[in-house]
């Protein structure tokens, strides 16, 4: 087994998960098969109770697991899909300790820290990647190096290391060289402490990336090789890009993916790079033809990355048809003073999410949609709001709701599942990962996802009251796809609307680069038939 620890220092949010994932997608062009784990050192077992301002999105997996953003971005990059084991937490290694202490697996002795807890990092990482059988796992260390919560997972990487050999095991360590303006020149100083406090853990950075608004020149470079002992052409500069997916570019060019074939002694199967594909995408990405403006209709909009599967699946989609997605964020409650933040958007994209707030907003954004015959999208909740605006509008019931958010309302034509009537822990207990769903033939669902039967993922508690589905469908609101009993509805399309799509599942959960979600790809191509209407 061959690992490659990925470690930050200076300052959070300097983009390792991207930096893994560009790296384990040059890996990949190389013939080589690669896995990835990361670690989150909060308590939380999971992300799946965590409000989306703390983290960002929960992003969900075929298994159910609830996870990290940072998993999404692995899954897109390497096309892959992962399990919840690939995503370790604080909370699940002391629960798993804990558990078998009080099992008395210890035999007995003093529980601690140091080897223990460490132990337990040890052997969830090397399970991960023993399952997978990659040539190669990445583990992505989250947070920054210093912080006390980071330490038990740092020293395991350490012991690791010792445990398989430094032929088997790197570490890159990615941190931030800053341009002063009043000086206007880069500055190593916090590249150099951040790698003394990282090798005062005993661990020697064998890569180091450093994270600048502009291209590292060669002196900053050598600098930092002299000050941190690192060989300069292991010196990687991952300057400010125009997209994401320019990033394994910039690094190949770096000659990184050669240095890491060396040091950890691979047998790649290919001897230069083939991304070809990637590279044709990306220049849909930097160039397109086209360009339309999609209102993200939310209640976290102050945090992008609240949406992040949603923005990488528009920008999927619009490659596709070499087209810009332009991602205009609209606060549902300001809709219900006004509704000209809509104006001259060319589709409405209502996501998921949870609580009474913001949802009658979001129900007069699917008003505005189908009275103006604006492209609509409707994800989750999106579903759910989407019915009831019908059912209130289009069916007479003025009161009907969900019972999410209105226990006593007259018409729940959203209410909570049946075997979610018992549930009290809130955790891993919804509806979660991968279902079928059926498509009936014919339907818009049917033309985009060209299949009866498609797998996709899901995250919900509510649904459609299946009282109300007969008359739902008379008003035109026709559900298209549905689960493998019938019973649950999972897709519906609004007769004589151009297109106004929403499906209970998460399409954006399994949308890649060269495979966008069919779904987005629908509502990219409707806003850009709506948008040549106009002219």
């Amino acid at each position: 087994m061959k690992f490659i620890f990925i470690t930050g220092g200076v300052i959070s949010g300097l983009g390792k998960g991207v930096t893994a994932s560009s790296i384990g997608r040059l890996l990949i062009s190389r013939g080589l098969s690669v896995s990835a784990v990361k670690i989150d050192p909060y308590l939380n077992v999971d992300a799946g109770t965590m409000n989306p301002f703390e983290h960002g999105e929960v992003y969900v997996l075929d298994d159910g697991g609830e996870v990290d953003l940072d998993l999404g971005n692995y899954e897109r990059f390497m096309d892959l899909s992962l399990t919840r084991d690939h995503n370790i937490t604080t909370g699940k290694v002391y629960r798993s300790v804990i558990d078998k202490e009080r099992r008395g697996e210890y035999l007995g002795k003093t529980v601690q820290i140091v080897p223990h807890i460490t132990n337990e990092i040890r052997s969830m990482i090397v399970h991960t990647a023993k399952n997978t059988g990659a040539d190669v796992t990445i583990v992505e260390v989250g947070g920054t190096v210093g912080d006390m919560e980071s330490m038990p997972f740092l020293e395991s990487a350490r012991q690791l290391q010792m445990q398989v050999g430094k032929d088997n095991c790197i570490f890159i360590h990615v941190t931030y060289v800053p341009k002063l303006s009043t000086v206007g020149e880069q500055k190593t100083k916090p590249t150099q402490h951040s790698v003394k406090e990282l090798m005062s853990l005993g661990i020697i950075p064998d890569i180091i990336v450093g994270r600048s608004s502009e291209k590292m020149t060669d002196g900053i470079r050598k600098k930092i090789s002299m000050f941190c002992n690192v060989p300069v052409n292991a010196i990687i500069s991952a300057q400010d890009a125009r997209s994401i997916y320019e990033v394994p570019i910039t690094l190949e060019e770096q000659g990184i993916t050669e240095y890491i074939i060396e040091l950890l002694k691979l047998r790649a199967s290919i001897s230069e790079r083939r991304m070809e594909d990637w590279e044709d995408y990306l220049d849909s990405v930097l160039r397109p033809n086209d360009e339309v403006c999609v209102a993200i209709v939310g209640k976290y909009t102050a945090l992008a990355d609240s949406y992040l599967s949603q923005l990488e699946s528009l920008t999927h989609a619009g490659a596709k048809m070499n087209t810009k997605v332009r991602v205009k964020f609209v606060d549902s409650d300001d809709l219900l003073k006004d509704t000209s933040p809509l104006n001259g958007v060319h589709g409405i994209l209502i996501p998921g999410g949870f609580g009474v707030r913001g949802v009658e907003g979001k129900i007069v954004a699917s008003r505005f949609s189908r009275e103006h015959k604006i492209p609509f999208l409707g994800v989750c909740l999106g579903f759910q709001v989407a019915t009831i605006g019908i059912a209130r509008d289009m069916l007479g019931l003025e009161n009907a709701d969900s019972t999410e958010f209105n226990p006593k309302t007259d018409d729940p034509v959203i209410f909570l599942m049946d075997e979610q009537k018992t549930v009290k822990d809130k955790g891993a207990t919804m509806r979660l990962g991968a279902q079928d769903v059926y498509i009936q033939k014919g339907s818009k669902a049917y033309g985009l996802y060209n299949s009866e039967k498609v797998s996709e993922r899901h995250r919900h508690r509510y649904e459609i009251n299946p009282q109300y589905i007969d008359r739902l469908e008379t008003a035109g609101w026709r559900f298209t796809g549905r689960s493998d009993s019938g019973k649950r509805m999972e897709i519906g399309e609004l007769e004589g609307h151009p297109f106004f799509v929403a499906s209970q599942f998460h399409p954006e959960f399994k949308s890649r680069p060269l495979s966008p979600s069919p779904l987005h790809r629908g509502l990219v191509a409707a806003a850009l038939e709506y948008k040549n209407s106009l002219s």
